[in-house]
């Protein structure tokens, strides 16, 4: 049962989630922007590079099951310190490995900072639906524009730092000193919860979270979210090092090329709200498909960098919707939010976080410019799935 609480708290809580997901996407694009910088100071090829994102995408997936179980045990405002600090640490690790240049280590340090990455996902979405659900209006995609805003900062900042020759340990240790602050001070506004509420009980806590793996829409949802956040997954990780090889490009005009496609998922995260509740989430999202299989094909076959650009810009717009139309989906019915969304999140992870690591063994048979190019068939099976996003009769929002 849901507390009860004022306007001026509600409205606090929803600031405070937007920052969190601000910090999120800032702490990841700090790590995403640089990627060609870690490719250099290791020493590494781009298969090499995928194995090491797989470490993260190993550490997510083995948070993301149990994260549901997590925030209905401690909190969501718990969670998210615990997940910062444990993502902050992990960055220290991440920035004396490169230091040491140290390939293990680096490794090792990816791993944690995966769970701590996945396990804050979870808990930031979770207390995005509560907000959206109790303010009665579509919100959740400006929360993912807040963490694509923090990513677009921190591109920009990636950018900046490397064309003045700034290395990425200091950047790193900069940046988790920041995450470990503020995910420590601004849960404190988060909306009150109840353990109960959720999963107070691990025996009732197993039986909600099987039953979650054994819905048919729930699962359906997962696979459209597994299909759609490949893109963005790819892009994020991937979209400076094709440009770089690709199109021949600098390291620094590569994260500015990651910052556009930030950039354009920024801009239609903000607009997102009004867009799904005037045309519907389904229409949204089936739209959203077209427009990042149309943009990915335009990056990668493009023959100059203006086209290559306006690709990628085009591509961020089609991939912005559908993680949070997915997470919204997911959380219809609140009861059972928790249980959904910690399913969907871990499908939908799946692509978002092992996909770009299986791009960079492509790309070392193909070139990772042209392995982009797989992207297009889980496109195509989102977009024929998006009907299972229809909300639920009866849910607090009905953007059909």
């Amino acid at each position: 049962m849901s507390i009860a609480v004022s306007s001026q708290k509600l409205n606090a809580a929803a600031a405070a989630t937007f920052l969190i997901f601000g910090i999120n996407g800032l702490v990841f694009a700090s790590w995403a922007a640089r990627i060609p910088a870690v490719t250099e100071i290791l020493h590494v090829t781009s298969g090499q590079m995928g194995t090491l994102l797989l470490c993260t995408a190993v550490g997510s997936l083995i948070a993301l099951p149990t994260a549901g179980w997590v925030v209905g045990r401690i909190g969501t405002a718990n969670a998210v310190r615990a997940s910062g600090l444990l993502a902050a640490v992990a960055g220290v690790g991440i920035a004396l490995s490169l230091t040491a240049e140290s390939v293990p280590g680096t490794a090792v340090a990816l791993f944690f900072f995966g769970i701590g990455i996945g396990l804050w996902d979870v808990s930031q979405n979770i207390e995005g639906a509560d907000v959206e659900h109790r303010l009665k209006r579509t919100i959740m995609p400006q929360f993912h524009a807040a963490f694509s805003g923090g990513a677009f900062v921190g591109a920009l900042i990636g950018a900046g730092l490397s064309g003045l020759g700034v290395g990425l340990p200091a950047h790193l240790l900069v940046i988790a000193a920041i995450v470990a602050v503020l995910t420590m001070v601004a849960p404190r506004y988060f909306l009150p919860h109840i353990a109960a509420e959720v999963h107070s009980d691990p025996e009732t806590a197993t039986t909600k979270g099987q039953s979650a793996w054994r819905d048919s829409r729930t699962l359906l949802i997962g696979v459209v979210v597994l299909g759609a956040t490949l893109t963005e997954g790819a892009g994020n990780d991937w979209i400076a090092k094709a440009s770089v090889d690709g199109l021949g490009t600098s390291e620094s005009t590569g994260a500015l090329m990651f910052a556009v496609f930030v950039l354009a998922m920024t801009a239609m995260r903000f607009c997102g709200g009004f867009v799904i509740d005037k045309y519907g989430r389904v229409a949204v999202l089936r739209a959203s498909m077209a427009a990042a299989a149309a943009g990915l094909g335009l990056f990668v076959l493009a023959g100059n960098i203006w086209l290559a650009t306006a690709g990628a810009a085009l591509w961020g717009i089609g991939a912005a919707l559908a993680f949070p139309m997915g997470m919204s989906a997911a959380a219809d019915d609140p009861k059972k939010a928790a249980a959904r969304v910690s399913v969907v999140s871990t499908l939908g992870y799946i692509s978002f976080l092992a996909g770009p690591p299986l791009l960079g063994y492509l790309g070392d048979l193909t070139g990772i410019h042209l392995a982009l190019l797989a992207i297009m068939a889980p496109i195509l099976v989102a977009l024929l799935l998006a009907g299972a996003a229809k909300p639920l009769p009866g849910a607090p929002l009905r953007n059909e």
